[in-house]
C-alpha cells in the first residue's frame, strides 16, 4: 500500500499528571518519537493528548506506554477540548481530590511517612534499623523519579531535573547520608504535588467562566410567543428576548427595545451603556432597565464568553514557561562534573601508570563535591523565603517561574476599571442652569431614588454626603435606555443621556457646552430637564485610586515601562492616562488586549495587571499575570500573582521583591559554586578527601540557606530595597 493510501487513525487520551508547561512539552515529544505518529496535541488545561498515527507501525498501546513512562496516567477516550461552554458544563465541575490519591500525594505521603517513622526511631530504635528506614524511604520516592528520568533520557533529555534528583539521592546513598537523601526526595515530593495542585485550580477556573451565560434563554415564535430553551441551542438569525436583570444569553444585535446594558464581564467598561436597536450585545453582559429583543449573530460555540475561554486555553498553552534554573544549570554541569571525575579516575593510571587506588578514591571524592544536594536545596529556599515574604505584605506569587520573570519584567500593562481606578462611578460636577446646587442635587436624587442602576446610586451616595434630602416626586418610571421621568408640582421633570434632553429639545447651546466639557474630561453626563428647559447638568466619573499615581511613579524609577489597555472610550482614556503620566490603548475587547500583550511579548517581558474577567486571556499570556485583590475569582485563578491588599503599589513592592530573590538566588549559586570548585581543587591534588568532601557539601547548603532566611526580612514597600 502507498503512502498515500495509508489509513491513519485518530486517538483521543485523558492524560493525567500534569503540571506545567514542561510536562506538555516532554509528553509531545516522548509521542512524537513513535513511528508513525503525526500531529500530536497535548493540553494542559484540557488534560488531554490528541493524535493521528499509522496502526501498521504503531498501535494503541505503545502510545499508552510511552505516556505512562514519564510517569503520567493515561485513560482512552474523554479530553473534550476545552472550548465551548457547553463542553464545560457537559464535562461537569472536576471533582476535587484528596491529595493522596494523586501520584503525587502519595509519594509524598509515602516518603514523609518512612521519613518521620525513622526520625522516631532515631530516638529509640537501634541504629542499623534506623539506617535501613531512612534508606527505605529514600528508595520509595527515588524510583519513580528515576523512572521518569530514563524515560526522558530516552527521548533526548538525560540531564533533567528528574536526573538531578536520582543522582543526588544515589549519591547520598552510596556515601552513607541515607537521611539526607530520604529528605531531598520527600521536599521534591512535596513540590511535584504542590504544582499538580495548581495546575487542577487554573483548570478550574474555564469552568468559572461558563457561569457568565445563562443556561435557558427566551426565544421569541413567529407569533411573537416566548418560550424557554437552552441558550446554547439558539441558532444564527433567531430572536431571543432579554428581561430586566437576566443575562444576556448570545451575541446578537438589538432589534427591538431600549435598555442599559452592563457589559463590564466582557469588556470591563465601567459604565452601563445605551442599548438601542442595531446596537450590538455581547453574551454574558447584564440587562438593566428594559425588555430587549436581540437577532443571533453568534452561535454559542462562537460567542464572546466562548472565544474568551478558547483565548485562556490558547494563551496558557502558547505561554512559554521559565524552565527552572537548576534543570538548566544541570544540562552543563553535570555532564561535566561526571565525565571530569571519570577522567581523574582513568587517565593518571592509564597514562602516567599512578596508583589506581589513590585515583579512584580521588574520583569518588570528586563526585562528593560535584553533588547538587546543596543546589537542589538551598535555591528552592530563596524562593520559599520570597513566597513567604511577599504572602506577609499581601503579595502572593504563584512559584519560582513567577519570580524569575517578574524580576526581568520591563513593561506593565495595566487595565484601568477596577484597577487604576475604583471600578464604581462618582458624582464630579453638579451645574445648576436655574437655581442653586443643593435644589438640582436634591431632584436628582428624588428622581433615582429606589434604583440599583450604578449612576443612579452614584447620585444617591452624593446628595447623601452633602446632606441633602431627594424631592419626593410622584409616577416615577424608567424610560429604557434614556434616563427616569416623575412628576412634581404639576409638571414632569427628567433625568438622562444628553440624547434623553436632546430628543425633549431641551438641549441648549449653552447646555450643549457643558455636557461637551464633561465628556472631554472623560465623564458620563446626565441632564435634569423639564418639558421646557433643562435645569442642570451632573457629571459623573470612575475616580482614579489615590495611589495610582505614585505606583507609576515607583515603576519607572524601577526603570519600567507603563502602558494602560482599557474597553473605555478613548476621551476617558485619555483623561485618565494623561493624568498618571502614562501611555495608554483604548476600546479594546479581549481579543484586542490579548493582542497587544501577544506583540509586545515578541520583543519584551510584560507584567499585566487587571482586575475583571476580560482581562483573563491577556493575563494568561503575559508572561507575568497580575491580579488585583478585589478582581473575580477567575482572574485570580489566571494571574500568575495576586496583590491581596488591593494596592496598585504593592507592583512595585513585587518587582523589588522578585529582584531581591532572583539576586539571592545568584548568590546562592555563586557560594555553593564556588566552594565546589575550591574542593574540587584540593580533591584532585589529595589534599581533601571524601570525608571534607562532604563536609563542602553540607557546608555550602547551610550557608546559602541562612543567606536564603535573610530573604524572610525584606520590606517590598521599601523603595531603597
Amino acid at each position: 500500500m502507498s503512502d498515500a493510501a495509508t489509513v491513519r487513525q485518530e486517538g483521543r487520551w485523558t492524560v493525567g499528571g500534569m503540571s506545567c508547561a514542561g510536562c506538555v512539552s516532554r509528553l509531545q515529544r516522548a509521542v512524537a518519537c513513535l513511528p508513525g505518529v503525526a500531529d500530536v496535541h497535548v493540553s494542559l488545561m484540557a488534560e488531554s493528548l490528541h493524535l493521528t498515527w499509522d496502526p501498521t507501525r504503531t498501535d494503541r498501546h505503545a502510545v499508552e506506554a510511552a505516556v505512562r513512562r514519564l510517569g503520567f496516567s493515561i485513560a482512552p477516550g474523554g479530553g473534550v477540548p476545552v472550548s465551548t461552554v457547553t463542553d464545560i458544563r457537559q464535562a461537569g465541575p472536576a471533582p476535587r481530590r484528596r491529595w493522596p490519591r494523586s501520584p503525587q500525594g502519595r509519594l509524598a505521603l509515602a516518603a514523609g511517612s518512612l521519613l518521620g517513622t525513622a526520625w522516631a526511631m532515631a530516638l529509640l530504635g537501634p541504629p542499623g534499623l534506623v539506617a535501613w528506614t531512612f534508606m527505605l524511604a529514600c528508595l520509595v520516592g527515588v524510583v519513580p523519579v528515576a523512572r521518569r528520568a530514563l524515560a526522558s533520557a530516552r527521548i533526548g533529555e538525560p540531564f533533567t531535573i528528574e536526573m538531578l534528583m536520582t543522582m543526588a539521592a544515589v549519591g547520598a546513598l552510596v556515601i552513607g547520608a541515607a537521611e539526607e537523601a530520604a529528605l531531598v526526595i520527600f521536599l521534591f515530593a512535596v513540590g511535584e504535588w504542590l504544582e499538580s495542585l495548581a495546575a487542577e485550580r487554573a483548570r478550574s477556573r474555564i469552568r468559572a467562566l461558563a457561569d457568565l451565560v445563562p443556561r435557558t434563554a427566551l426565544l421569541v415564535e413567529a407569533d411573537g410567543a416566548a418560550r424557554a430553551v437552552p441558550a446554547d441551542a439558539l441558532a444564527i438569525g433567531q430572536v431571543a428576548r432579554v428581561r430586566p436583570g437576566d443575562r444576556i444569553p448570545a451575541d446578537g444585535v438589538v432589534t427591538q427595545g431600549e435598555s442599559a446594558v452592563d457589559e463590564s464581564p466582557v469588556t470591563g467598561e465601567s459604565m452601563p451603556k445605551p442599548k438601542a436597536p442595531g446596537d450590538a450585545v455581547f453574551a454574558g453582559s447584564i440587562n438593566a432597565d428594559g425588555v430587549l429583543h436581540l437577532r443571533v449573530t453568534r452561535a454559542a460555540v462562537d460567542n464572546t464568553i466562548a472565544r474568551i475561554i478558547r483565548l485562556v486555553e490558547e494563551a496558557e498553552s502558547a505561554r512559554a514557561a521559565t524552565a527552572r534554573f537548576i534543570d538548566r544549570f544541570s544540562r552543563v554541569y553535570m555532564p561535566v562534573v561526571v565525565g571530569f571525575a571519570a577522567l581523574v579516575a582513568i587517565v593518571p593510571p592509564l597514562v602516567f601508570g599512578a596508583d589506581w587506588l589513590i585515583w579512584v578514591y580521588r574520583a569518588l571524592a570528586l563526585l562528593l563535591v560535584g553533588c547538587p544536594c546543596a543546589l537542589v536545596i538551598s535555591v528552592p529556599a530563596a524562593i520559599a523565603a520570597a513566597l513567604s515574604t511577599g504572602a506577609r505584605h499581601g503579595i502572593l506569587m504563584k512559584g519560582g517561574a513567577v519570580i524569575e520573570s517578574m524580576a526581568k519584567a520591563d513593561l506593565v500593562a495595566f487595565d484601568k476599571t477596577g484597577t487604576l481606578t475604583r471600578g464604581r462611578p462618582v458624582v464630579t460636577d453638579v451645574v445648576p442652569l436655574t437655581g442653586s446646587e443643593t435644589a438640582l442635587l436634591a431632584l436628582a436624587a428624588g428622581l433615582e431614588a429606589g434604583s440599583s442602576h450604578p449612576l443612579a446610586l452614584a447620585v444617591g451616595e452624593a446628595a447623601s454626603a452633602a446632606g441633602v434630602a431627594p424631592r419626593p416626586l410622584a409616577a416615577i418610571r424608567a424610560v429604557p435606555g434614556r434616563g427616569v421621568t416623575g412628576m412634581i408640582d404639576g409638571g414632569s421633570v427628567s433625568i438622562g443621556a444628553p440624547r434623553f434632553a436632546a430628543d425633549a429639545g431641551v438641549l441648549s447651546p449653552e447646555t450643549k457646552a457643558h455636557c461637551d466639557a464633561m465628556a472631554a474630561d472623560g465623564k458620563t453626563v446626565a441632564i435634569v430637564f423639564r418639558a421646557d428647559a433643562a435645569l442642570g447638568v451632573i457629571g459623573l466619573s470612575d475616580q482614579v485610586r489615590p495611589e495610582a499615581a505614585g505606583a507609576v511613579r515607583q515603576l519607572r524609577a524601577l526603570g519600567l515601562d507603563v502602558v494602560m489597555l482599557t474597553g473605555d472610550n478613548a476621551r476617558t482614556a485619555v483623561a485618565v492616562a494623561d493624568g498618571l503620566g502614562m501611555d495608554h490603548r483604548a476600546d479594546l475587547l479581549p481579543d484586542d488586549k490579548l493582542e497587544y500583550i501577544r506583540h509586545a511579548t515578541a520583543t519584551r517581558t510584560v507584567m499585566m495587571v487587571g482586575d475583571g474577567i476580560n482581562d483573563a486571556p491577556a493575563l494568561a499570556l503575559a508572561p507575568v499575570g497580575v491580579a488585583m485583590g478585589t478582581g473575580t475569582d477567575v482572574v485570580l485563578e489566571t494571574a500568575d500573582a495576586a496583590l491581596l491588599r488591593n494596592r496598585v503599589t504593592d507592583v512595585a513592592g513585587a518587582v523589588r521583591l522578585a529582584r531581591a530573590a532572583m539576586a539571592n538566588v545568584r548568590q546562592n549559586i555563586a557560594i555553593a559554586l564556588g566552594l565546589k570548585a575550591v574542593f574540587l581543587v584540593t580533591s584532585v591534588a589529595g589534599i581533601t578527601g571524601l570525608w571534607l568532601a562532604i563536609l563542602a557539601d553540607t557546608g555550602a547548603t547551610v550557608l546559602v540557606t541562612l543567606n536564603a532566611l535573610r530573604l524572610l526580612t525584606f520590606d517590598p514597600g521599601r523603595r531603597g530595597g
